[in-house]
């Protein structure tokens, strides 16, 4: 009986120091917190056994969807705000993991661009850091002011509408004095060639008349003070310039034949010659046949009833047909010196041009 109680008490010494040790073990990996510990690592069982819904996406979609964690926001909170956006399908599974991962503290308040295609782990994880979301945005050399609004809807990051950036540039709305000063802006007129073609990284929060004026800005930092000067200095304003390079951007398909396509240019308006450029009977028709930039046929030379159809009448249009590149702008100001008044697309799709003196010479050219 004596030996019993003793194996007892030793069993009892060896059970508490076991217990003693594997205490102190899940202190230590617990960080302090063993009841956090505990509850985390039960969640991990139970997400364990529901991987395939943590995995599988809301759906297919990969549109972007803007999303936004008010600073505050608590994880119940986002996660009903997920659910809601059709981001994700259980809220509560959705907290769940941000328990589990220790991270249900850790998002961020910011703008977020998240889509249906990722799963709870690849959303949870993206709210980390609003650093990242950003707008890369690309206006295209020769688009007009419709089509950067277009490119605006399109990308579905912005919180404003490609009608309301519209709004800013079209003829009417208010410009800054010392810009329109700059470029010879008359009062009213619409901001079409100076929304300056690149490729940007902008805030998410950025708003319709920020965007308008970071392309202002970037058109004024590519042209810089000498382009200016050099236009003023031969009669011409710098909207001037910008009006011919739109046109010289839309007829031309390669870059290094802008300043040859100027010089045609440039030698008809000296003899005051008809320009002939088929991209202004194309901004004439204004969208009418369903595309900005539709084919022409040699009745709409005659037939297209507008000041900027350069079949009709001599010099300039009224404005720029488009938002042409520095290439364009400088080709319109520093022309190649050539005897050009013709050109034509060669006969062997390479998209370069034929250029003539005479017109004998242009017909030649024809295939």
């Amino acid at each position: 009986m004596l030996r019993l109680l003793k194996w007892f008490i030793v069993l009892s010494l060896f059970g508490l120091f076991a217990l003693v040790v594997a205490v102190g073990f899940l202190y230590i990996v617990s960080g302090g917190n063993i009841s956090d510990y505990v509850q985390k690592s039960l969640l991990r069982l139970t997400l364990a056994s529901r991987a395939e819904e943590l995995n599988t996406p809301y759906g297919t979609d990969d549109t972007p969807i803007r999303f936004t964690v008010q600073s505050g926001d608590t994880a119940a909170r986002i996660a009903r705000n997920l659910a809601d956006s059709a981001l994700i399908r259980d809220a509560a599974l959705f907290v769940d993991y941000l328990r589990a991962e220790g991270i249900d503290t850790q998002i961020q308040a910011g703008i977020y661009f998240l889509s249906q295609n990722q799963t709870i782990p690849e959303i949870a994880h993206a709210l980390l850091d609003a650093r990242n979301s950003s707008i890369t945005f690309r206006v295209l050399a020769g688009t007009r002011s419709e089509e950067v609004a277009q490119a605006i809807d399109a990308t579905r990051k912005f919180a404003f509408k490609g009608a309301d950036f519209l709004a800013l540039v079209q003829a009417g709305a208010p410009v800054d004095p010392v810009f329109a000063a700059l470029v010879g802006l008359p009062a009213g007129a619409s901001l079409e060639g100076f929304l300056f073609p690149d490729t940007y990284i902008l805030p998410p929060n950025i708003t319709a008349q920020e965007l308008r004026d970071q392309l202002l800005a970037a058109f004024l930092s590519a042209v810089g003070n000498q382009l200016i000067t050099d236009i003023n200095a031969q009669g011409y304003s710098m909207r001037d310039a910008v009006t011919l390079a739109s046109i010289i951007e839309r007829e031309a398909v390669w870059a290094d034949e802008h300043p040859l396509i100027a010089s045609v240019y440039r030698n008809r308006l000296a003899i005051d010659m008809l320009l002939q450029a088929d991209p202004t009977v194309q901004y004439a028709l204004n969208g009418a046949r369903g595309t900005w930039w539709p084919n022409i046929t040699q009745s709409d030379y005659r037939g297209v009833q507008s000041p900027y159809n350069t079949y009709l009448y001599k010099g300039l249009p009224p404005s720029p047909i488009a938002n042409p590149s520095l290439s364009a702008i400088r080709a319109a100001i520093y022309p190649a010196q050539t005897s050009y008044y013709y050109f034509r697309a060669r006969c062997d799709r390479s998209n370069y041009h034929n250029f003539a003196t005479t017109y004998e010479q242009h017909l030649a050219n024809g295939c």
